[in-house]
């Protein structure tokens, strides 16, 4: 298990070596990477997002109970994260880059881990968790930016209307939707989402590279640490309190444990930057905890199983 996953977290660790790279030697101009990242939000996440719900695989599997415990872990730790907010040490801006570093995950290393474990299982339970936690943690962070983005505090009619138009709930709704109705994705264009979804995950983790300024690793020690324990530490002990309460176990408790125990996500970064949050800082998070993935999966995983 711990092979498999050094084995996904390294191909993400070199993309973002690879986007710092490209942006300190002035590889690429300079003007490319905003245009990058308003490509990757607006348009290849979503088809990702889209794409993986409307084509998922859940026959036979514990789609209630697993989705069950992966949406309340998250809620519980989302809402421990915003309780504590007047005590962290951070700015608005910067707690928004916290908060997502605390519950999103990054898709790519979840799908890519499960696939080498249980093989066509694992898939399987990928597509459940993308399916119960992106909708999720879209909505929260949505939410948390309209109440701690540097745009400033909208009404509740703004909010819902920001909700309504933010192009990664939008395709979770639809991609659900699609699923739910049996309709699916026509067969002409199911391959051009599958083709740009998978674009998405190079193009955001080189974006993440690019915006990385190693001379503020100072004032980053506080929120990566933050946002690691919450990710590493508090994610993982809910869920695993969830699998007790909605008693699941086997492939799926393990499945659910591994998602939440996975980084932070790419898109972080790119939802960082377009709605208002600490961009820099959230790269940050992304790269560190990227890195720490390495030791604090296998301990989280592997230290936890046996409580199952």
């Amino acid at each position: 298990m711990t092979t498999t996953l050094l084995l996904a977290l390294i191909p993400i660790a070199v993309l973002i070596a690879l986007g710092s790279w490209l942006r300190r030697t002035r590889f690429i101009d300079d003007a490319f990477w905003p245009h990058a990242e308003k490509l990757g939000y607006y348009v290849l996440l979503p088809s990702l997002f889209l794409h993986g719900l409307a084509t998922a695989h859940l026959d036979g599997l514990p789609v209630a109970a697993m989705a069950a415990t992966l949406v309340c872990s998250t809620l519980l730790v989302a809402a421990l994260l915003v309780a504590a907010r007047r005590w962290l040490p951070v700015d608005d801006a910067a707690f928004t880059s916290v908060f997502q570093g605390g519950v999103r995950f990054n898709n790519y290393v979840g799908v890519s881990a499960a696939a080498g474990i249980w093989g066509a299982q694992g898939v399987a339970l990928a597509a459940v968790g993308n399916a119960a936690i992106v909708p999720t943690v879209n909505v929260l962070c949505v939410l948390v930016f309209s109440r701690y983005g540097s745009k400033g505090r909208p009404s509740l009619p703004a909010v819902l209307r920001q909700l309504a138009a933010n192009p990664l709930v939008v395709a979770c709704v639809a991609g659900i939707l699609l699923h739910a109705t049996g309709i699916g994705l026509p067969a002409p264009v199911e391959p051009v989402f599958k083709a740009l979804g998978q674009a998405s995950l190079p193009l955001g983790l080189l974006c993440v590279g690019a915006a990385l300024d190693f001379s503020a690793v100072r004032s980053w020690m506080r929120p990566v640490g933050l946002s690691s324990v919450a990710k590493f530490a508090l994610m993982p002990l809910a869920t695993l309190a969830a699998c007790h309460v909605f008693g699941l176990h086997g492939p799926a408790a393990l499945a659910a444990l591994l998602f939440q125990s996975l980084p932070t996500a790419s898109s972080s970064y790119i939802m960082a930057r377009q709605l208002g949050g600490d961009a820099p800082l959230m790269a940050g998070i992304i790269a560190v905890q990227t890195l720490v993935a390495g030791v604090a999966m296998p301990l989280s995983l592997l230290g936890l199983a046996g409580l199952l």
